[in-house]
């Protein structure tokens, strides 16, 4: 496994991706990120996303761990409206590195050989003290051109406003 995110531009599938510049601290961005339980409050994407051990059970606290799945419940197109029909996703946590303040984990598709698919986000700080969140997710396999054309639009959009939603998330309470 490559040390860091892949490079927009990837050859090998489909990478979408986005960045948000947020007037907080980077620790402040990088809390609000990892507070899963918050979700519901601010994220019109990514609306429950449960931590769970290897076995299946709900880890206490809901602290993401490498190794954890997370269990997702999303919105695509992205909404704040709860009564929406949602996707529900897996994946298992590859990267936590809280020092460089960097997650990742891949997807859990049936077929990997079909859908593969990973994604990063990382929190670094800018010369003038603020924070740059970026987010990017690789597909890979078969399917990757189904996929885009079933979802590439509004994932993308539920990619940018993740981030502006937790822009605003971060810099109210900051």
């Amino acid at each position: 496994m490559s040390s860091g995110p892949p490079t927009p531009d990837s050859k090998s599938g489909w990478t979408l991706s986005t960045s948000q510049i947020i007037d907080a601290p980077v620790e402040k961005v990088w809390e609000t990120l990892l507070d899963f339980p918050s979700y519901p409050e601010w994220n019109p994407f990514v609306r429950k996303q449960l931590v769970k051990d290897k076995s299946g059970r709900l880890a206490d606290p809901q602290v993401i761990s490498q190794g954890a799945v997370l269990d997702m419940t999303t919105h695509i197109p992205h909404t704040m409206d709860d009564t929406a029909k949602p996707t529900k996703a897996a994946a298992t946590v590859t990267i936590v590195d809280n020092e460089n303040h960097r997650v990742s984990w891949k997807y859990k598709f049936a077929f990997n050989w079909l859908l593969k698919s990973v994604r990063w986000q990382t929190v670094t700080a800018t010369e003038d003290g603020k924070a740059k969140y970026e987010s990017v997710e690789t597909f890979t396999g078969l399917l990757v051109g189904a996929t885009k054309s079933a979802v590439g639009d509004n994932l993308q959009k539920a990619f940018i406003a993740m981030g502006e939603a937790l822009k605003a998330r971060a810099e109210e309470s900051s």
